[in-house]
Order: structure tokens, then sequence, then C-alpha cells
């Protein structure tokens, strides 16, 4: 018994005719009766009543025929991941991000990989860099946007881009009469942090020990959009990534770059598990967001 006399008997239940049956299998009519001849005598059940005339299931063939189309459409659906793994960019991309970065990479990553790759299905997760870390290593991620370093063997990687940091400051605080803020002055800043767990808040304590700052919020935000009402509340000041950064100026938020040798920034690659098939398009994945992310810089600066 081999999948080709499954899709016998399933083609003769469906046509109810040897000629008709043979014809949808593409093999002769003696070839596709004498395989169905022999699955029964295989089994030891008679499949099909036959005449001249008629072809009719019997009651056993009922169920065998049942659980041959479901063979069938497994071996198929087997053949469609095959396939999809031979174009991988016709599949399916899971990708993650961390909650300071995914509302900002996102727009700007999906439109460019959709008209690169208009066939693929592209599912978006937004979790803190552990979670993500973790469903990459599981297989619940195909790709995961992350600060580096990420201390993990399992994984390759390419860096999308250089991602400088911001001071943002009520429109009140003299800070916003430079052009540019020495590092050095936030010493006596009274920042504001996202809450423990977020990676953003692990980079800005870096930066802020650089410079020996020690005034920190007890408050203490879960998103960047928090961090900004306060900010524009007048409760403090705190380090925005540059895409994060409006294009143009508001009015109850000035943003200012840090001046530091040198200048506080984070690296953000696309990792991916090194187990992984499909390592060339997501490498050609990566220059896509890179560039989409590169653009959005420069038009930043013409503006």
């Amino acid at each position: 018994m081999n999948l080709r006399d499954l899709e016998y008997i399933v083609a003769v239940a469906k046509t109810q005719h040897f000629g008709k049956a043979s014809q949808l299998c593409n093999v002769s009519q003696p070839t596709l009766s004498a395989q169905v001849k022999k699955l029964e005598d295989y089994l030891g059940v008679k499949i099909f009543e036959r005449d001249n005339k008629n072809v009719m299931l019997t009651e056993y063939g009922r169920s065998i025929v049942a659980k041959a189309q479901e063979i069938v459409d497994a071996a198929e659906r087997l053949k469609d991941t095959a396939r999809n793994m031979q174009a991988p960019e016709q599949g399916q991309l899971k990708l993650g991000a961390f909650p300071t970065l995914a509302p900002f990479i996102f727009p700007l990553a999906v439109p460019v990989l959709r008209q690169s790759f208009p066939k693929m299905q592209i599912f978006l997760t937004e979790e803190k860099t552990e979670n993500l870390i973790a469903q990459l290593k599981d297989g619940r991620l195909d790709t995961a946007l992350l600060a580096l370093p990420a201390e993990e063997d399992v994984f390759e990687y390419e860096i999308l881009f250089e991602e400088p940091f911001y001071l943002a400051l009520p429109p009140s605080h003299p800070l916003t009469q430079m052009e540019a803020v020495p590092l050095q002055m936030l010493a006596e800043e009274d920042l504001l942090l996202l809450e423990d767990g977020h990676c953003l808040s692990g980079q800005t304590m870096e930066v802020c020990s650089w410079v020996g700052a020690q005034k920190f919020n007890t408050f203490r935000a879960t998103s960047i959009e928090t961090l900004r009402q306060m900010v524009a509340a007048g409760l403090g000041v705190t380090l925005v990534p540059e895409l994060a950064v409006p294009r143009q100026e508001q009015n109850d938020i000035i943003y200012r770059p840090l001046i530091n040798t040198p200048p506080p920034s984070r690296s953000i690659g696309l990792f991916w598990r090194k187990t992984s098939p499909f390592k060339t398009l997501y490498r050609d994945i990566a220059r896509q967001i890179g560039t989409a992310a590169g653009n959005r810089k420069t038009q930043k600066t013409l503006s």
C-alpha cells in the first residue's frame, strides 16, 4: 500500500467511475483497477461494489475512503510545507520586537516587507526582551528585533542600525535653550524611567552611570507614551530613542540630542536561530528593515 493507491480509491469514490478516476489520476484504467484490487486484497475488505455501469462504496469502503482522504490531505499539506521551504518568501514570518521599539519600527518595516515579499504573511508580536528570547528559542517566533548585546549562543543576527538617544524636556526647562545637551549635565536632573524588565530602562541607567547621575524618580512608567506625559507635566526628564522622537517638535515636549564621546545610543539587530534553514531570507529582511529605519532618519533630518 502506498499514497498513490489511496489517491486512486479517493478518486474512484469521488467520480463513482473507474474511467473518470483514471483520467483524474492520469493513469490508464487497467492500471488503476489493478491497484484498487491489490489494495482490497491487502486490506482484506471490499471497498467498492461494481458492475459494468455502477460503482458504489461498501459500508467498510466508506470508512476506508474517509481515512484515505485524511491521509491524502495531510500529504498535500506536507508538500505545501516543503514548497514553502523552497520559497520561504511566500510563507509566514513571525516577527517580534520589544515595546520601546515595536510601535516605531513596525509601521516602517511592514510596508517595505509587503512590497518586497507580497505573498508573505507577516505576524507581529510585541513583548519584553526576555519573552522575545524565550519565544525565539522555542520556535514561536521566527525572528526578533533586539537591542545588542543579546548573550545567547543559539542565535545569529544582523545589525540593522545604531539609534542615538535624545533628551526629552518640558518646554519650561532651562536645557531647552541649548541646541544639544552635554551628557554630564544630566547628573543633577530628575530622571524618569520605565519599570524593570524594559531594556530601555537598563540602557538609560547605563547611560546615566557614565556621568554619575543619581536622581531617579520613584515613579516607573510602563511605556514611552506614559514617560512623555510625565515629562510634559513637568515631573522630570527622560531619554528617548531616536525613532520615538516626532519628526516635528511639539509644544508640550522638547527633544535635544546629547553630546558625548561616544554619543549615547543603542544598537538594534534582527535575531534568528542558528539552526534556521531561512538565514538568507532573514538577512534580506534585516537589510530591508535597516533601510526603512535609515530612510525615516533621513526624512527627519531633512524636515
